[in-house]
């Protein structure tokens, strides 16, 4: 079959008007990754709640506290990994969510990759200082 009937396999540039609005989104592309993208985006978002509050939590016992006070705090082991956690799912999340905004209102398809590769640098970047930081503390408090 082909033709200008819709779904007859040789479509012509006249079909186009005779096809349903699904029939032109499936040829948009893969929908394979976005599922997975919007659970890890709602993982870490979850991830985060508890951890937000734990940071409050510490940020408001070390107000007037020293620098010594502030470094044993972080050194201890388990508010070493929380912090550590925390830094990872933020900047995880952040990523996510800058793609998707990325994905969204940036349509020169050039820029769209620089800026794609600029944030997740950034974001890979700032996760790895942020964890040499923290270790840095840990082992020398």
């Amino acid at each position: 079959m082909s033709g200008g009937f819709p779904g007859g396999g040789g479509e012509t540039s006249r079909a186009v008007p005779y096809r349903t609005p699904l029939e032109r989104a499936r040829g948009i592309g893969s929908g394979k990754s976005g599922t997975h993208h919007f659970w890890v985006q709602r993982l870490t978002a979850i991830i985060l709640v508890p951890l937000v509050v734990w940071f409050i939590l510490v940020l408001l016992s070390l107000v007037g506290a020293d620098l010594e006070t502030a470094r044993a705090t972080i050194a201890r082991p388990w508010n070493a990994i929380l912090f550590a956690i925390f830094l990872v799912a933020m900047f995880w999340h952040a990523r996510l969510g800058l793609q998707v905004v990325i994905e969204d209102y940036v349509h020169t398809r050039a820029l769209e990759l620089a800026l794609q590769l600029f944030v997740a640098f950034l974001c890979g970047l700032g996760a790895i200082a942020s964890l040499y930081a923290i270790a840095r503390i840990a082992f020398t408090a």
